[in-house]
């Protein structure tokens, strides 16, 4: 098989309809041409059809050309199509948006709606909005243009929803506009200017028949899904406004995240990726409330649910954890294998003096010893983080600072973005800001390092034998695109597995020898 790297493979896992009865994915607005944050396997991507997606936050949008596969599949609507009025989705954001929009989908779905396929086609459109930072707010402005151009009635919801007057000034044309995951505030504005169909008038309508899977519909391919533990964040980082959008922590209880757990392991989920603002602080909010679940009481604190989730029998994957200490107590049960040995860590930078004028928790740690100890109670363990480059009052010395620490560290997985000005930032107003080519080159001096580092680390893993989920097939070249424990959808790499057989299918695990690597993926054999 000729090596393809990842920066010439479209990231985004996007499985044939028939291998996706459970997922859903929606339309893209036309693909911006800003870029935010480059991950380690973006360094050099330059295609133009790969979908735009900002991974300083791990974004991942979605657009409307993909979505009306959403209720073919999972939707409760048996009616005509031209009995259900459609409504179309521009999902743009991070794995926590794309959630929002899951949900608004499937409460929609409920009503009796159905999802179009095109701007055309729909009744009304949907716009859930990003605005972490300044060209994420732009490329939300431009995606509500867009709607506007080619549909004309839109409704924007989502984090960007907060600057209501900034959107309407722009595009008043706009229907309604609504902050983030405010799902009822979405519903009620859709049925005003698309009035909610009345199913019991229609024949061919089974309420004992059709019913949206308890999981609900999903943005994701059947195999893995994302789950939402809480809302809202209570640090306040100088340089982002995630607060302001979002408000503070709001932990579900431990029940409420079991329950939707389960569902979706019984729909045939075979990976969950937990996310939230702040993970480790899962339940700090509650005071730790005790709830009851599956006849055993269980506290909504993050070593708990990680303890009850790995009883569910399923890959676990940690996103946006903060290195609290009682994080390591989690990695002891990795070191078990009870939970993907996998920590998705924003560190940010590594200059303490830099970390203190972010206001980050826990500037004045030690990480490398903390990384350090993780790795001798797993050391099987992946780190992935991300880091601001070019922030203001970053000099040399602090920038040498950072990369001294990466090649100490030796992260597996580095993504990084340039420091730009967010509307509402502390960070704004700080002094000695960086010029813009010196963060580019910063950038670009990171993103090379953290290559080399990326290419020893998967040098090593040749000739070992793991266990890898299968996310796409390509029938042409017989190549099952795959990902092991130690790559998140979309933003990390891919094992590539040479000359599998036809019972090879999307969403099932194999076990496959690694022949070779590239600096961002693996080259795999399988003997079936």
């Amino acid at each position: 098989m000729s090596k393809t790297s990842t920066e010439s493979v479209n990231t985004t896992a996007t499985a044939p309809l028939s291998a996706v009865k459970d997922t859903a994915t929606i339309f893209n607005p036309a693909a911006p041409t800003i870029v935010q944050e480059q991950s380690q396997a973006d360094v050099s991507q330059t295609d133009a059809k790969q979908p735009y997606h900002h991974k300083a936050n791990h974004n991942q949008n979605r657009s409307v050309a993909q979505s009306s596969d959403v209720t073919t599949a999972n939707a409760t609507a048996t009616m005509p199509v031209s009995a259900a009025p459609k409504i179309g989705f521009v999902s743009l954001g991070c794995p926590k948006a794309l959630v929002d929009s899951e949900r608004i989908i499937t409460e929609l779905s409920r009503d009796g709606y159905q999802v179009a396929s095109d701007y055309d086609g729909a009744d009304l459109v949907v716009v859930n909005t990003c605005g972490f930072i300044e060209s994420a707010v732009q490329e939300s402005l431009d995606a509500i243009g867009e709607a506007i151009s080619k549909n004309g009635k839109v409704i924007v919801t989502g984090c960007l929803g907060k600057e209501a007057d900034k959107i309407r000034e722009m595009h008043p044309a706009v229907l309604a506009v609504t902050g983030a995951h405010a799902y009822d505030e979405v519903i009620t504005a859709v049925a005003q200017h698309v009035p909610k169909p009345n199913r019991s008038q229609d024949a061919n309508y089974d309420p004992k028949i059709d019913l949206i899977n308890e999981a609900g519909i999903k943005l994701t391919p059947s195999h893995y899904a994302y789950l939402k533990i809480s809302e809202g964040c209570n640090h306040r980082c100088t340089f982002c406004i995630i607060p302001s959008l979002r408000g503070d922590l709001v932990s579900r209880p431990i029940d409420n995240v079991m329950n939707e757990a389960l569902a979706l392991k019984k729909a045939g989920v075979k990976e969950l990726l937990i996310i939230s603002q702040d993970t480790s602080a899962y339940g700090l909010d509650l005071k730790y409330k005790t709830s009851f679940w599956n006849g055993m009481p269980l506290k909504s604190k993050f070593y708990d649910l990680c303890q009850a989730l790995n009883d569910l029998g399923i890959w676990v994957r940690l996103h946006y954890v903060y290195p609290y200490p009682h994080v390591d107590k989690v990695v002891e049960l990795m070191g078990e294998q009870k939970l993907l040995p996998y920590l998705d860590i924003p560190f940010q930078h590594a200059s303490h003096r830099i970390l203190k004028a972010m206001k980050r928790p826990a500037h004045s740690e030690n990480t490398l010893a903390r990384i350090k100890a993780w790795r001798d109670i797993c050391p099987d363990i992946v780190i992935r983080s991300t880091f601001v480059v070019g922030f203001p009052g970053e000099t040399e010395e602090d920038f040498q600072c950072l990369l001294d620490w990466l090649v100490e560290a030796r992260l597996d997985r580095v993504g990084a973005f340039t420091y730009s000005e967010v509307e509402g930032a502390v960070a704004n107003d700080l002094p000695d800001h960086v010029p813009e080519d010196v963060k580019q080159s910063r950038y670009e001096r990171l993103m090379a390092l953290q290559q080399d580092i990326s290419a020893q680390k998967l040098q090593e893993k040749v000739g070992k034998t793991l266990t890898v989920l299968v996310d796409e097939i390509d029938s042409d070249e017989n190549i099952a695109i795959c990902r092991s424990y130690a790559d998140a959808p979309e933003i990390d790499g891919h094992v590539y597995v040479d000359d599998i057989n036809a019972q090879v299918k999307v969403g099932q695990f194999l076990t496959v020898t690694i022949d070779d690597a590239s600096e961002y993926d693996l080259f795999a054999s399988y003997q079936g």
